[in-house]
């Protein structure tokens, strides 16, 4: 997809008040915990070449600026889970 669609760009304030553009990859909720959850990237590389990916929650009623974190080490399973069946299927 373009940069230039940026329907699928939000624009995130980090701890230290810095702006990033970040790229939407997956938003999907789980009826498990109850809570909406958003993949993103702010396409940055790291050392293996890679993109950061990072995960968090979010209601969707609200502003995207206003993300939570993944709580529990039972949510990263359930969100590494969902995101190796995303990622398998577009193979």
């Amino acid at each position: 997809m373009p940069k230039n669609d940026r329907k699928n760009y939000f624009t995130y304030i980090d701890n230290e008040g810095n702006k990033k553009e970040c790229k939407i990859l997956y938003t999907f909720d789980l009826a498990k915990t109850g809570k909406n959850y958003i993949v993103y990237t702010d396409e940055t590389k790291d050392d293996n070449g890679n993109f950061r990916t990072y995960a968090a929650t979010f209601d969707p009623t609200k502003d995207l600026c206003d993300l939570g974190p993944i709580e529990t080490e039972e949510e990263w399973k359930l969100i590494e889970g969902i995101l190796a069946n995303l990622t398998k299927e577009e193979r």
